[in-house]
């Protein structure tokens, strides 16, 4: 293993301690509302803090970008972390969270880690080495139509503007699809792509946090990510596609055709 993406693993298993042992007394959990129906919790600072300060330990030049501390240090080696991606499933004792770790080297991903605490999976990718589960190679899926395959989506909720063009998407894909789900959790979802478990996903509106451990995770299993235009602009934009070749190219051409100008320009 890389040793940069050890130091990654050892934050991730750190937060997920601390995950564990507060989803055992949820009801004590101190909750903020950041924004409608956008929550933090005590458990999100503590666990960010453990993962920063594993980081800093052995890297402490590096910069850092992290969900609830924003950005700290200048480097051509930058951190993005999300300490709890589910954080509303994580309060309601909904077992689909995850945390997530990338490095991002002169703006290329490098690294990346999301370990689900619930089930102990642990997603690794080291750009060129491949993608593993729990030390097992990682393969995104072989289907090969829109209509065999289980798609994955995150509904949104912070930022309404284009709900109407999400819903003529939604209605598309479960019309054109096996199945669409919606777990609540962007970075477990793109994992679960990397691994062959949904075919392929898309979402509007998500942070870097979001997004960056997961799209080297499904490069490195096979598959193909981009923005709504197909370009490799979706930690900038925040709106991304993702899947195995064949139903990456199906889920740009089903969303194409709804899309605004200012959704696929991002």
């Amino acid at each position: 293993m890389h040793p940069m993406l050890n130091i990654a693993v050892k934050a991730a298993r750190r937060a997920g301690n601390i995950i564990n042992r507060a989803s055992r007394n949820l009801d004590i959990v101190a909750v903020k509302e950041k924004a409608a129906a956008d929550f933090v919790t005590e458990v999100d600072h503590e666990a960010e803090e453990a993962v920063i300060r594993t980081l800093r330990e052995a890297y402490p030049d590096h910069s850092i970008l992290a969900e609830e501390s924003g950005a700290s240090g200048q480097s051509d080696y930058q951190w993005i972390v999300d300490p709890l991606d589910g954080t509303t499933n994580f309060l309601h004792g909904f077992p689909q969270y995850a945390v997530a770790i990338a490095l991002r080297h002169r703006g290329v991903v490098t690294q990346a880690v999301i370990y689900d605490p619930t089930r102990n999976d642990l997603y690794t990718a080291t750009r060129g080495r491949g993608a593993y589960l729990n030390d097992q190679r990682m393969r995104v899926s072989k289907r090969a139509q829109l209509k065999s395959s289980l798609i994955g989506t995150g509904f949104p909720f912070r930022n309404l503007d284009h709900l109407d063009v999400y819903v003529a998407v939604l209605r598309e894909m479960m019309r054109g699809a096996a199945g669409v789900r919606r777990a609540g959790s962007a970075a477990l979802d793109l994992a679960w792509v990397a691994a062959g478990r949904l075919d392929g996903f898309w979402e509007f509106g998500l942070s870097p946090w979001d997004m960056a451990a997961g799209g080297l995770l499904i490069t490195e299993a096979g598959g193909l990510v981009s923005d709504l235009a197909g370009e490799n602009r979706y930690l900038e934009t925040g709106n991304i596609v993702a899947g195995n070749p064949r139903i990456f190219v199906e889920l740009l051409k089903a969303l194409a055709p709804h899309l605004t100008p200012v959704l696929k320009r991002g």
